[in-house]
């Protein structure tokens, strides 16, 4: 105290009277401590104005909403980068290469040709074609008579051929179902895990808001008390 009825603050060393004067340890903790990031001298048994009290308020309650306008800006970038960056899980487990070797191309091939009707078609044109030559263009005496030898043997040969290959076809689907059953499953669980990781967050950011903002609406209570009593004065 430089007088009776004044005192010299703490922070800026200069002289107020004495009904301005606040103690530090009256001081809440989160204004005490951006008071101490600009006097590291300060402590609990110093003493500043009210004046300047309201300042390092007014200083906190700024602070906290640059900081939340920071926050939403980076999630916001954040969420772009995400949409915009085609490297995700699901891209990546989604990219498709082509590993079929030369065999089970050809089997793919006959199985998906011999399923359609563009072969049914063909074969239905052939069978008229090679009947119709031998039994009324030949007479019975051509390269393959009735009761066509030759074609059941041909016929015989195909069914044959075909249902290995339309077997090795359906393994190999079954392969590729199997594949992307294990896929599903796997975008599944990291989209479960990424809900519970997110549904944490959100629980911790409401809890910190709800901390900071009850703080906030301390210190605007205060200065308004503050208010009230100088307009009372």
């Amino acid at each position: 105290m430089s007088a009776k009825n004044t005192f010299t603050s703490a922070i800026s060393g200069l002289e107020y009277p004495v009904g301005e004067m606040v103690k530090g340890n009256t001081i809440r903790r989160q204004v005490v401590n951006l008071i101490k990031s600009d006097h590291p001298d300060f402590t609990e048994e110093s003493c500043i104005a009210n004046a300047e009290l309201n300042v390092y308020r007014e200083k906190y309650i700024s602070k906290y909403l640059d900081t939340e306008i920071h926050q939403l800006s980076e999630l916001q970038k954040n969420v772009l980068n995400a949409l915009g960056n085609d490297t995700s899980f699901v891209s990546k487990i989604e990219e498709d290469t082509d590993t079929r070797t030369f065999g089970q191309v050809v089997a793919d091939q006959v199985a998906a040709f011999g399923g359609s009707w563009t072969f049914i078609i063909f074969f239905f044109i052939f069978l008229a074609l090679w009947i119709g030559a031998n039994v009324f263009i030949l007479m019975n005496k051509g390269f393959d008579p009735y009761p066509f030898i030759l074609l059941n043997l041909i016929l015989s040969c195909i069914a044959a051929l075909q249902a290995p290959v339309i077997m090795m076809s359906q393994n190999r689907q079954e392969e590729k179902d199997r594949e992307r059953a294990k896929k599903d499953y796997m975008i599944n669980l990291k989209s479960e895990l990424e809900i519970r990781m997110l549904n944490e967050k959100l629980d911790h950011l409401i809890m910190h808001q709800q901390q900071e903002l009850i703080e906030i609406q301390k210190v605007q209570i205060e200065m308004m008390n503050d208010i009230l009593e100088r307009i009372k004065k």
